[in-house]
């Protein structure tokens, strides 16, 4: 941030090296503005690896962002099959990984950032605001501390490392804490002999109504068909409807409808018990395991085990000394907010956006990817993607390239998230794991999705 030559340009932040934050990167990079990855975990995708077993729902043509294509060409990547859909792990392996070993230095891991600030000035302090630098804190995997300096930040560090809880008032249910040791907030990964003892001839208690809640449900009731004594108890906080399992072969994206399939015929086959209108006040350990207590006073027979599968918020403890518009509800930028309402929105009807809706009172800073989405639980990649388009444009000072819209998206209500794990049949058409949902049969070795 100085106009002295002889002093280096500082590198503009990107936090977290996902999907979107490697965008940013390569955009960025685009631009000809150095960008600075911090990836707190060891690798690249390191979210993205934590659910390597999960099947997203949108294929490899829309999971590949332009610019990093470009960066990774002259590389002799190849690119995957773009009617395939990827697993999480194909994701990372196949593409974030070989992205963040092209950009090389750019991305540094083990960087986990405790503090975004401007340079002498806290959240208050108006004098000369705009002209000082970002000081982005930063602790690494050996715990030591640095500060560094940019000229503007990106936070692209996602939702995945703060889960919802059990509680319906957002809080955690009393004695939630307490039992820690036997809820999960993840969708299981059966194929792990570690993971699968676990939901082995017990009673697990599911809470949560998306598309994670729906893969869980389904590879829970594919277990119960090998396991004798298995059995899901799906908790809903809503009754359940016409809707409550997607589009089903209607639905215009066939993995999303063969997922919701799949979730019905777990509770239709009598593999889970389905609970509605229950919303958790309480988890209270018994004799024989935990008993969920709802906030009407209802109390549920034992389980052994719990999965809390209640969405995502952002994690915005480190960006408080930062001036961010943030919607009261959603928590997300409010010119980004009206479009995104879950109760008005799916994934596929919000309009493409960019620098505009992301901005803030604090110049220079932009928070992109899920991260941008606050607690609205659907996102696209290709949401994300042409939101860093639109800010690296905006950063290099194109604004007309940073207001001009260059996605159109389907308007199939497609979420990126979970899809069933299993490898797809061979030969199956339609693309990878999701050729059209005409049978579905929990437990198969072999299925459409």
């Amino acid at each position: 941030m100085s106009d002295n030559p002889t002093v280096p340009a500082l590198p503009t932040v990107v936090i977290g090296a996902g999907p979107v934050g490697l965008a940013a990167a390569a955009r960025l990079v685009e631009r000809g503005i150095e960008p600075l990855v911090l990836e707190a975990g060891p690798a690249a995708g390191s979210a993205v690896r934590e659910w390597s077993h999960v099947r997203l729902f949108s294929p490899w043509a829309e999971v590949v962002d332009p610019a990093a294509e470009k960066l990774l060409a002259p590389t002799g990547w190849t690119r995957p099959d773009g009617s395939a859909y990827p697993t999480g792990g194909d994701w990372a392996a196949r593409y974030l990984q070989p992205l963040a070993d092209t950009l090389g230095g750019r991305v540094r891991y083990g960087a986990r950032v405790t503090g975004v600030s401007r340079t002498g000035r806290d959240r208050v302090v108006d004098a000369d605001r705009d002209r000082q630098p970002f000081t982005v804190h930063v602790v690494n995997a050996e715990g030591a501390e640095e500060r560094l300096l940019a000229r503007t930040v990106i936070d692209a560090s996602g939702t995945w490392s703060t889960p919802g809880t059990l509680g319906g008032d957002g809080l955690p249910a009393l004695g939630e804490r307490a039992a820690a040791d036997r809820i999960s907030y993840r969708v299981p990964d059966l194929k792990d002999p570690a993971v699968r003892a676990r939901y082995t001839g017990r009673r697990t208690a599911l809470v949560g109504s998306g598309a994670s809640a729906f893969t869980a449900l389904a590879s829970l009731a594919a277990l119960a068909k090998e396991a004798p004594g298995t059995h899901a108890v799906w908790i809903l906080r809503r009754g359940i409807s016409g809707s409550t399992f997607g589009g089903g072969e209607a639905d215009q994206l066939p993995a999303r409808g063969a997922l919701g399939l799949a979730a019905k015929a777990a509770v239709d086959d009598g593999h889970a018990d389905a609970v509605t209108g229950f919303r958790v006040a309480a988890v209270e350990r018994v004799a024989d395991g935990l008993v969920l207590v709802g906030d009407d006073g209802r109390r549920l027979e034992p389980v052994d085990e719990v999965i809390g599968l209640t969405g995502f918020r952002p994690d915005l403890s480190f960006l408080r000394e930062l001036r961010l518009a943030l919607d009261e509800r959603l928590e997300a930028p409010v010119g980004l907010a009206p479009l995104i309402d879950p109760n008005v929105h799916s994934c596929g009807t919000v309009y493409p956006h960019g620098a505009k809706e992301l901005s803030h009172p604090e110049s220079g800073v932009h928070l992109v990817g899920m991260k941008s989405y606050g607690r609205a639980p659907t996102f696209l990649a290709l949401t994300g993607y042409e939101q860093v388009r639109s800010v690296a444009a905006a950063l290099a000072g194109d604004h007309e390239a940073a207001e001009r819209v260059e996605l159109t998206l389907p308007e199939t209500g497609v979420c990126g998230g979970a899809g069933l794990f299993d490898e797809p049949e061979a030969g199956a058409t339609g693309g990878g794991c999701c050729a059209a949902p005409d049978t579905i049969q929990i437990g198969a070795a072999t299925r459409s999705c």
